[in-house]
């Protein structure tokens, strides 16, 4: 497997000339005078170095050695509690984190690079400080002062851990289902009683404590979904003074054997009248926990991003130096018994929409990141609510559609190797076992279609879409002729994805089903679109430049690429959305 180098150079880019993220910064006062330039340039210069020196050696030791259960203790595997004490040490866990209580306060369009690194470093690894932080975020909005004062400045320094506690044996997606229960008690605390499962990071030996957010229900709550509320339970209890106490019954009962992500321990919990306190108001658990979820699904989407990144790594040095048959061209080089395999026109393909998916998703990311650090940091109420609206149309898309494109980006990856993809040595087989889990874990990514064609399009009528085609066009009508070829194919494809969104909102009046048909290709057909506008975006930024780097050069090439043999593929995904849903229904399910 290649050494992992962090894209510090295309992520320079990304931030400071694609999106020119310090002039938005500069417009929220909570940032403009905590992030300047130096400060985001040296935290993504020494996140890149930890990331490749520190952790990225670790990831194939622990996908062979995994994580070991015994007595309800879980060990992490060799080289892992002393990564992620450097790691810590380093302030990264808290690096988008309140500075109130010791976090960073960088924005999320700085954390979302960071993100990128620890996963392309190690996917495992990466999810015991993503938890940690997602948690946080739940905790820093909806928990009361004196919770976020006892638990946050511990959680930010990565002494203490965070885990998500929702999903159980009978209910997974339908969390109305769940059983767990919080009894209330005299000193205002709760007993908290049941059994998560798929609980990651819910026991490991990477830090002194962790801070498990559950889902439960209080005995007189209302039933179904609106019934839900958010509980903090410590796996040891702390006391006035900041130190730990006794443990809190709270036990993992095993660990999953897993397809991938082997050194990420995925366990199931149980809570036995275990302390917990209340995070938020009661019954709006599941509001608090979507605080939380909407960074993690994003922050998922990046996980999908990571792998293909690491993926194309390892390809593009393997494809530079695998000797194997001549160009069709002829020889070109000459000197060798054989040509790089790079030189095949299949294998140019597999690169260059590996680059092109990877590009786009960072392009992507970063605009979904900034949508949320506008949402959450601007004082105009305007610009706040037409944020929070493009994150929530825009959030299903990063989950799903970056994941999706990591898995075939990895597979693409392995795919370049030929039968040395296959076999362990070269980790490319890891890539692809681990980014699997991305589009299931954190809602699959048929809930997120259906999130996106259900809630977001059909609910808001079109609103939310509207939002952004509209934000497309007014971009193409301010580029210049230069950009044309570009933004005609970019133009056609809103025009398109418009039709395609008015046509499910006329059918799904009629029926139902076409929401759920539509959904994926739906996505998918969007997704497409969005990174086009991302790619017409890095093109204007680069065009005229290419003679100057051959970064420049090299974007703009990636970009003709993406409009000439991936946009393409809205045609075939809105053939399939206007195919409808009658041959989804036609035979009886005894016929399956």
């Amino acid at each position: 497997m290649a050494d992992y180098k962090a894209p510090l150079r295309d992520m320079r880019f990304v931030l400071n000339e694609v999106f020119e993220v310090a002039k938005t910064w500069s417009q929220l006062p909570a940032l403009a005078d905590s992030v300047d330039a130096e400060t985001v340039e040296a935290i993504l210069e020494e996140a890149g170095k930890v990331t490749a020196k520190s952790i990225a050696p670790l990831s194939r030791g622990g996908d062979e050695q995994g994580c070991h259960w015994k007595d309800s203790a879980v060990s992490t595997p060799d080289g892992f509690p002393q990564a992620y004490s450097t790691y810590a040490e380093g302030g990264w866990v808290g690096v988008g984190g309140d500075p109130t209580y010791g976090g960073m306060g960088m924005p999320k369009a700085v954390s979302a690079q960071v993100e990128e690194m620890i996963n392309s470093s190690s996917l495992a690894f990466g999810l015991y400080p993503m938890l940690t932080s997602g948690a946080c975020v739940s905790i820093n909005t909806h928990a009361s002062e004196a919770l976020k004062a006892a638990y946050l400045p511990k959680m930010y320094s990565g002494e203490w851990a965070g885990s998500m506690c929702l999903t159980e044996a009978h209910a997974g997606t339908d969390l109305g289902m769940i059983r767990t229960k919080a009894e209330p008690q005299a000193d205002g605390s709760y007993k908290v009683s049941g059994t998560k499962i798929f609980i990651t990071g819910g026991e490991h030996d990477l830090t002194e404590n962790i801070i498990h957010l559950v889902l439960a229900k209080l005995p007189d709550a209302p039933a179904g979904p609106k019934g839900i509320s958010l509980f903090l339970v410590p796996k040891f209890l702390v006391n006035a003074d900041g130190s730990l106490g006794a443990r809190n019954p709270v036990t993992c009962g095993s660990i999953e054997h897993k397809m991938g992500i082997q050194a990420s321990a995925t366990c199931v919990m149980n809570f036995d009248e275990a302390v917990g306190y209340l995070v938020g108001e009661p019954n709006r658990g599941l509001a608090a926990m979507f605080t939380m979820m909407n960074y993690e699904r994003l922050g998922v989407g990046i996980q999908g991003l990571a792998s293909g990144e690491r993926s194309y790594q390892n390809a593009i040095e393997y494809a530079r130096d695998r000797l194997q048959s001549r160009s069709p061209l002829g020889a070109q080089a000459k000197d060798k018994v054989a040509d790089p395999i790079i030189v095949h026109p299949d294998v140019r393909r597999m690169l260059l929409t590996m680059k092109a998916a990877n590009e786009g998703g960072r392009a992507f990311s970063t605009y979904v990141a900034t949508q949320l650090d506008i949402a959450k940091f601007s004082d105009d109420a305007a610009a706040r609510e037409r944020a929070d609206n493009l994150v929530a149309l825009l959030t299903p898309v990063a989950k799903a559609f970056l994941t999706d494109l990591g898995l075939e980006t990895t597979v693409l990856g392995q795919q370049v190797f030929g039968g040395h993809g296959y076999i362990r040595e070269w980790g490319q087989e890891q890539l692809v076992r681990d980014v699997r889990i991305t589009q299931i874990y954190e809602g699959t990514n048929g809930i997120q279609a259906l999130d996106l064609m259900g809630r977001k399009i059909v609910g808001s009528g079109g609103a939310f879409y509207t939002l952004f085609a509209d934000e497309i066009r007014q971009f193409i009508a301010e580029s210049g002729p230069e950009l044309a070829e570009f933004t005609k194919p970019l133009s056609a494809a809103v025009d398109n994805l418009d039709e395609l969104t008015a046509w499910v909102l006329d059918r799904a009046k009629h029926n139902p089903n076409e929401i759920g048909a539509a959904s994926v290709e739906y996505l998918h057909a969007f997704g497409y679109m969005a990174y086009a506008y991302m790619w017409a975006r890095m093109a204007k930024a680069a065009l005229g430049k290419e003679n100057e780097e051959a970064f420049y050069a090299s974007k703009l090439g990636t970009a003709r690429f993406y409009f000439a043999r991936l946009l393409p593929r809205i045609h075939s995904l809105s053939a399939s959305v206007k195919a409808g849903s009658e041959s989804l229904f036609l035979m009886d399910e005894a016929l399956f």
